[in-house]
């Protein structure tokens, strides 16, 4: 386990719907052991994907994109 700052954890809370809608699409009473290699290769996307976007996010954006000397 890692130890998550709250940013990370507003991001793991937040990727949760779309793992949600893809576990669903699968279906709900499959067991992770009988998943296909495409079925985990989708979770992986979808929570990889999902939690940089948010990540990515929440960082804060500058809109001086000046050079400083």
């Amino acid at each position: 386990m890692i130890d998550a700052t709250d940013i990370e954890k507003q991001c793991m809370e937040r990727t949760l719907q779309p793992l949600g809608e893809v576990v669903a699409e699968i279906g709900m009473h499959k067991p992770l052991s009988a998943y296909t290699r495409a079925e985990v290769l989708t979770l992986i996307e979808v929570v990889v994907g999902n939690y940089q976007t948010f990540l990515a996010s929440s960082q804060p954006r500058t809109d001086d994109t000046e050079i400083p000397f």
